[in-house]
């Protein structure tokens, strides 16, 4: 496996590649939910190139960037394992070099849910994805739907632009307890991690409401709520059920496909999940 580190090399090699190439990008930190990019990527490329940079651009100055899990080793031994012909794994200066300043804005897609939380957190994201497309070309290029808001500002953005990659969207993978995996799960004390899977047990309670037929936004919401509330140490930051598309929260009666989303700090960590009402 090629590990890469400046754009020059990165575009050289991309130009020696044929057959379908599939991207997998990552912040660092990897783990058995990054894994599963990596197992799909095999089963549906002929090559994989992987993408390890920490984008600086996505966390504000109250985030944990200085502290956000880091294991370049183990990260590009798990590339590796699976087949990886190449990792781009660049300095911050080679893809933000001095003086540099375009932005990429989303929209009001990117201003609601996490976006609201974390302003200017999506147009780090959608810049440096862009540049990552521009770079690398892929074919196809996978992306977890534990991100869902991500995920969706990512498939608006390859359409609108015009970039062509079919997006792959990998479905969450959970511990036994329902915990989603994250790379800020490591922040977790034992009894923070023991907590934490109410934020799945609250979905599922909204999930079940909805199978039985209740259909009120708010009724769903405060289910989920009650739920996070119930456990000692966690709280709620926000509960949405909103168009599985457009990321519109629904008032009133929920109508079509949903998510239903949420975020809640367990201890001083900040963790998210999702599910799809369909």
């Amino acid at each position: 496996m090629r590990v890469i580190e400046t754009a020059a090399e990165m575009r050289e090699f991309r130009r020696s590649v044929t057959g379908r190439t599939a991207l997998v990008a990552t912040l660092g930190g990897m783990h058995a939910g990054h894994e599963a990019h990596l197992v799909k990527a095999k089963e549906i490329a002929d090559v994989t190139i992987g993408w390890l940079f920490l984008n600086p651009t996505q966390f504000s100055a109250s985030e944990d960037l200085s502290t956000y899990p880091q294991d370049r080793k183990a990260d590009l031994a798990m590339f590796e394992k699976h087949g990886t012909a190449a990792v781009f794994a660049p300095s911050v200066s080679e893809v933000y070099p001095p003086g540099e300043s375009f932005r990429v804005d989303p929209g009001p897609i990117g201003t609601v849910l996490e976006g609201a939380r974390r302003p200017g957190h999506f147009i780090g994201v959608s810049t440096v994805v862009t540049k990552i497309f521009a770079l690398i070309r892929p074919d196809i290029a996978m992306f977890g739907e534990k991100d869902a808001q991500q995920l969706r500002i990512i498939e608006k953005m390859n359409k609108e632009l015009g970039f062509g990659i079919e997006i792959v969207r990998i479905p969450t993978v959970r511990e036994p307890d329902g915990l989603a995996l994250s790379s800020r799960n490591r922040y977790l004390s034992a009894d923070q991690r023991a907590a934490a899977p109410v934020l799945y047990r609250a979905l599922c309670a909204g999930r079940e409401l909805w199978t039985q037929g209740e259909r009120d936004a708010d009724a769903i919401k405060t289910c989920v709520e009650n739920v996070l509330r119930s456990e000692p140490g966690v709280e709620p930051d926000y509960v949405s059920i909103a168009d599985s598309c457009t990321l519109a929260e629904f008032r009133g009666v929920v109508t079509g496909e949903a998510l239903l989303s949420l975020a809640a700090r367990v201890g001083s960590t900040h963790l998210i999940d999702n599910l799809v009402l369909d």
